[in-house]
């Protein structure tokens, strides 16, 4: 015996997820059979039994679950204890109309039970008594979910794409990774299936109220004529009878029904992720001591009224009397500031105390602290969101999340942008107000205070609202003071991407390409070039306002060269090649042909022997001082006459030019000869000289 139950055991062990996948079917198949096949009445009395205790099970897993999708299996389960509730009526009525002349305990004990000790025996009671539970179950209780569930269904899918979106913020701004982000756009999809799924599954519960009607009359008048014409009784005895029998069996379907029900209306009608549903309900409604004394003393003066009950009425005022007292009286929880343990000066430094620099950050002052309160309106956060990422759409990677925090030691109005801890920009912006920018050519005064764009460096004006529509008119660009902040951001972020870049965002950047082409970041990163390598050649490509959005392509260059290239500036330099489309695409748009500035052919040999050769002589200082100053004045021509400012160099100095004229002018772009596509042609503008011309 002891072996046969060991091997009992093994199996079941073993083929534990094959029982549980094949129970839904089981059950299924056993409902239909009890539709068709006679069940004698000790077995309906099991099934009515186990039917009443599922529907309790479902009730209190439906009061217990903390989000709705802890129950996700509430529809199916619906259908399912339906169809076992119909199939039980089925079942018990051909049971009644076999063998109800033989008898109140032809159908079974339960039957039995509900038609006369709970009803007394009078059928005309257990009429009522049905009656008025369908009346709960079909017009208070189904009627209220099934609307809920509608309504609770149609706001899921309105609001779907919105948590979408919010979930590819949070991603976008650093505050999740990757599976993070899958889970949540997984929860968010299952949470509005589930809502559509009880707006259907609701309508199960509505029409097993309006079968239980049904199969009740049916029952009744079947019974009747069955009782009369085939067994000879008279027609009170097969009212008495028939009429009992059937009044139970609605009873004993009924009461499972009316707690399915309630266990619907609970699923949908809660509100709150946090807590169960008594938690909620004991939390919100006695946590007030004036509910409860001025619910006192009404109940009070109600029993003082003559005729009154008044021990019932002057006990209950008692109690909850007592309870507001204890409420008022109960001692608040402890603040965990105040309950802090203080540092005194002498105590022991530990790495606690070493705070890590921010990569970037945004320093703020007092006044500007309302900006990132959202129940203040403030949207600096939300616009932070978005300036990073649209660097990440249009740059090619994910830079770091923004710090932001107040600074005393500002103005008031003061805000400041770090990178790395060391300052990279600041300025001043004053909430309520808006900023007047003149694009260039607007001579029309303005009412405000003269400042300077803090972003590009254009002439600019503080106005009030009152100003706004006639700026707005004269030609000004008129911003208010998040999208001043966040602007210059942008701009900062943008100058100093390669900054942004480090080792990290690397990292992420490969793990990232790894999931789009696993086997080429596999052959060539780190197997090919080196990690750091990789990320130098990204930074030297951003140090001239490169995008790296094409990563494929730079990671296919850098295959076909890391073989014989090590250096990471020339392989830099072929990988600005393959990108040469991309590259002036990016600086002249969809524009064919390409208006460049050259330099003079006497000053261009100078250069590329100075420059171009590292044993040849080195460029004097006055010569390069004269360049620079002559580039810089040119590019502000070209950008003046609306034209992209760009110098066309030969390609063994087009990176010692670039980082000539990259502080004087820095939107001054320089190209190779080698990297101007075959589609595109070329035309010379302005011509560059030396100091002799």
């Amino acid at each position: 015996m002891n072996t046969q139950l060991k091997v009992f055991q093994q199996w079941f062990g073993g083929n534990s997820a094959l029982i549980k996948g094949a129970a839904a079917p089981m059950l299924v198949v056993a409902i239909l059979a009890m539709m068709v096949l006679p069940l004698p009445p000790w077995l309906l009395d099991t099934f009515f039994t186990i039917n009443i205790s599922v529907a309790l099970m479902v009730m209190m897993v439906a009061a217990y679950m903390i989000r709705p999708l802890d129950f996700a299996a509430f529809p199916a389960v619906l259908l399912l204890t339906t169809l076992m509730r119909l199939s039980l009526n089925v079942a018990s009525t051909r049971v009644v109309l076999l063998e109800g002349h033989t008898g109140p305990g032809a159908a079974g004990a339960v039957i039995e039970a509900f038609g006369h000790f709970l009803i007394g025996g009078n059928f005309a009671v257990g009429l009522i008594v049905f009656s008025i539970l369908v009346v709960i179950n079909f017009v208070v209780v189904t009627k209220g979910a099934e609307r809920i569930a509608e309504v609770s269904a149609r706001f899921a899918l309105d609001a779907m794409p919105g948590k979408q979106m919010a979930v590819d913020a949070d991603l976008n701004a650093g505050l999740i990774n990757e599976e993070e982000a899958k889970r949540r756009r997984a929860e968010v999809s299952e949470e509005a299936d589930f809502f559509g799924s009880m707006d259907g599954a609701s309508k199960f519960v509505r029409g097993d109220a309006v079968a239980g009607i049904l199969i009740l009359l049916i029952n009744i008048f079947g019974g009747f004529m069955v009782g009369v014409l085939q067994h000879g009784l008279t027609a009170g005895q097969a009212a008495d009878t028939y009429i009992l029998l059937a009044v139970g069996d609605a009873l004993v379907a009924q009461i499972p029904g009316l707690l399915i029900s309630v266990a619907a209306a609970m699923v949908v009608s809660r509100v709150g992720k946090d807590h169960d549903l008594g938690r909620q309900i004991v939390d919100q409604m006695f946590i007030s001591p004036r509910v409860l004394g001025i619910t006192a003393a009404i109940m009070g003066i109600l029993g003082l009224i003559p005729g009154m009950p008044h021990v019932v009425f002057i006990g209950i005022a008692l109690v909850l009397g007592y309870g507001a007292w204890e409420l008022a009286h109960k001692p608040l929880p402890p603040d965990p500031a105040a309950t802090a343990p203080v540092v005194t000066s002498d105590g022991e430094a530990s790495w606690d105390d070493l705070q890590p620099v921010d990569q970037l950050g945004l320093e703020l002052g007092y006044r500007l602290i309302a900006l990132v309160d959202k129940t203040r309106q403030g949207d600096l956060l939300t616009r932070i969101k978005g300036v990073r990422r649209k660097f990440a759409q249009e740059v090619g990677f994910l830079p770091p999340p923004v710090h932001v925090r107040d600074n005393l030691e500002l103005k008031p109005s003061g805000y400041r942008i770090t990178l790395r801890g060391v300052i990279a920009g600041e300025g001043e912006a004053f909430p309520g107000m808006y900023l007047a920018i003149n694009p260039g050519g607007i001579t029309t005064p303005l009412i405000g205070t003269a400042t300077t764009d803090p972003a590009f460096g254009l002439p600019a004006h503080w106005i009030d609202e009152q100003q706004k529509e006639a700026a707005q008119m004269a030609g000004f660009t008129v911003v208010d003071s998040e999208t001043v902040m966040a602007t210059h951001l942008s701009h900062l972020m943008q100058v100093q991407a390669s900054k942004l870049l480090s080792r990290t965002e690397t990292q992420q950047l490969v793990e990232h390409v790894s999931k789009l082409a696993p086997k080429l970041i596999e052959e060539v990163v780190p197997k090919m070039v080196p990690i750091a390598v990789f990320q130098k050649v990204l930074q030297l490509l951003l140090d001239e306002s490169v995008h790296i959005r094409d990563i494929r392509t730079i990671i296919e260059s850098l295959a076909e060269h890391a073989g014989s290239v090590t250096d990471p500036a020339e392989l830099a330099r072929r990988v600005r090649i393959a990108l040469s489309p991309a590259i002036v695409q990016q600086i002249y748009g969809p524009a064919r042909e390409l208006n460049v500035i050259a330099i003079d052919p006497p000053l261009e040999r100078l250069l590329v022997q100075a420059l171009g050769n590292t044993a040849g002589p080195a460029l004097d200082p006055g010569v390069a001082d004269i360049f620079s100053r002559n580039a810089a004045a040119v590019a502000l021509k070209q950008e003046e006459i609306g034209i992209p400012a760009c110098l066309l160099v030969p390609d063994q100095i087009r990176s010692a030019i670039s980082r000539l004229v990259r502080r004087v002018a820095p939107r001054l772009q320089v190209l190779a000869h080698s990297e101007i596509p075959e589609s595109h042609t070329i035309r010379i503008g302005p011509i560059l000289k030396g100091a002799s011309s």
